[in-house]
């Protein structure tokens, strides 16, 4: 739809010009920064930073009902920069310009409702979130499009190339930075830190594929943390975490894809995220948190974070009912096929706490929830999920387990209607499949497949055939027919089939 096609009221606003005036405060001592640099932590205190606008009434001022339209509209233009996550131009870096912006088909990723037994397994209606259907097959690409399009736009601002971009991972924000920065070219390059061993062999592919430098490292993602952190603070590198505030502001869009796909009637939602590191659950409570504010929704759905019992400090921290005493204590973490919640001292922790109360506050109720699942609980969830018309990662099998313990503990309530973050694509996780299917875990997992779940291929050569097809020797003549009939029969007596 071109621009002349849209109503007269609406077409001003279609196309977004930068307006915004950005900057970064420190959650510790309230401090405002510049963002004509890239920060990650506060240079007084060493607080941990978050973005704001400072022009934010004026998109408050427009009105929920014209955003409705603004946001309904642009969805049926073919302009490249405002089909992604910048649909929410001005809720998420209203200060780029669009020919800045890095678009490789990232976000407005499919609601696919649950089908009858999964409702009936879970006990009430919900949908999965498919994020697995981003670019490089995750969640992360959300928050990557929005800082690779900022590191853009300073880069072109203050004529620099070659930048170095760094990030630690657990598979897939490393497969998200390493595809954003091959897109730019000479501008930036990307170096990732892994933990040696501990990702599947189909995210290292990811990186490499896309010509990223790969450092493997001893230790756990933590550990990768603390060196990637050491080098930003020391050297002239783009930290590419979820530390780095743009990439908050860009996974913010999960939140208002799902207000926009559900007509902006979210307060009946309840919202489960896995939390990892803490950036995406920071992320989905600040986006509804800014429609509230704008009037676009008028209550905020119920969000529920899910850790597994192998690494759960936030859930820890909620245990205690009184907010005044507790205390954040990172933890010692144990393998978990969730290698993304295998994150013991989460970086956005700060700002989870900040938001919480923000959040609870601003629905006059406690509206966010912590749950902790088992590894037999994740797993199970995700081959349920997939033996049911999926394609459900272990962070998606993470999350319709902590549904699941969600309505069981009456945090989500029957009439409510449930969104599952499947946070990647199944087949970067299919190594924990195999294992589940061949029971090959570690007792350390403590995962024992259900025999009904278990699924394996079945070689059909019957002992009656004498010749076989091999590449390069084809069969012809009576022997293919004796191949073709024999196999036949074969599968015949597997699938106990009868004649026409």
């Amino acid at each position: 739809m071109k621009l002349e096609d849209f109503p007269e009221d609406i077409r001003p606003y279609i196309i977004p010009k930068p307006q915004g005036e950005m900057f970064y405060r420190c959650l510790g001592c309230d401090n405002p920064f510049d963002i004509d640099r890239l920060l990650y932590t506060c240079p007084q205190c060493g607080g941990v930073l978050l973005l704001f606008d400072r022009n934010i009434r004026r998109i408050e001022e427009i009105g929920g009902k014209k955003w409705r339209k603004i946001f309904d509209y642009r969805r049926m233009l073919n302009d490249a920069p405002l089909k992604g996550i910048f649909r929410y131009y001005e809720f998420i870096a209203p200060i780029l310009p669009l020919e800045h912006i890095v678009y490789l088909g990232e976000a407005h990723t499919p609601l696919v409702e649950a089908n009858r037994r999964l409702k009936e397994h879970v006990g009430i209606d919900f949908f999965f979130k498919n994020d697995g259907l981003n670019p490089s097959a995750s969640f992360k690409d959300r928050g990557m499009a929005c800082a690779l399009s900022y590191i853009n736009h300073l880069a072109k601002k203050k004529g620099l190339r070659n930048l170095l971009a760094i990030c630690a991972s657990t598979g897939d924000t490393s497969a998200s930075a390493a595809l954003y920065a091959s897109y730019l070219g000479d501008l930036v390059k990307s170096v990732v830190l892994l933990p040696k061993g501990k990702i599947t062999p189909q995210q290292l592919s990811q990186p490499l594929g896309s010509g990223a430098r790969v450092l493997e490292i001893p230790g756990v993602f933590d550990d990768c943390m603390k060196v990637v952190e050491f080098l930003a603070e020391k050297y002239n590198v783009a930290l590419l975490n979820s530390k780095n505030g743009w990439r908050i502001l860009g996974q913010e869009s999960f939140s208002f894809e799902i207000a926009q796909d559900f007509e902006y009637q979210v307060g009946d939602k309840a919202v489960v995220v896995p939390i990892g590191n803490a950036g995406n659950i920071t992320a989905v409570m600040s986006g509804f948190l800014k429609f509230l504010a704008a009037g676009v929704i008028d209550r905020l759905p119920k969000i529920v974070g899910v850790q597994s019992e192998h690494a759960d400090p936030v859930y820890r921290y909620y245990l205690e009912e009184d907010a005044s005493r507790r205390v954040f204590q990172p933890v010692t973490i144990r393998p978990s096929v969730a290698q993304a919640a295998m994150i013991g001292n989460p970086v956005s922790m700060p700002r989870v706490i900040e938001l919480v109360k923000k959040y609870d506050h601003a629905a006059g109720e406690k509206r966010v929830f912590v749950v902790q699942v088992n590894e037999q609980q994740i797993m199970d969830s995700m081959i349920l999920a997939n033996r049911n018309g999926n394609i459900a990662c272990t962070q998606g099998g993470e999350s319709l387990a902590g549904l699941q313990k969600a309505v069981e503990a009456g945090y989500v309530l029957p009439g409510e209607l449930g969104i599952v973050d499947s946070t990647a694509h199944m087949l970067k996780f299919a190594v924990f499949q195999e294992m589940y299917f061949q029971d090959r875990f570690d007792p350390e997992f403590r995962v024992k497949p259900h025999p009904e779940l278990q699924n394996a291929p079945v070689y059909v050569h019957p002992d009656t055939l004498s010749r076989s097809p091999e590449p390069g020797r084809p069969l012809s003549g009576e022997d293919m027919k004796t191949f073709v009939r024999e196999i036949a029969a074969e599968i015949v007596r597997i699938l106990d089939l009868r004649e026409k």
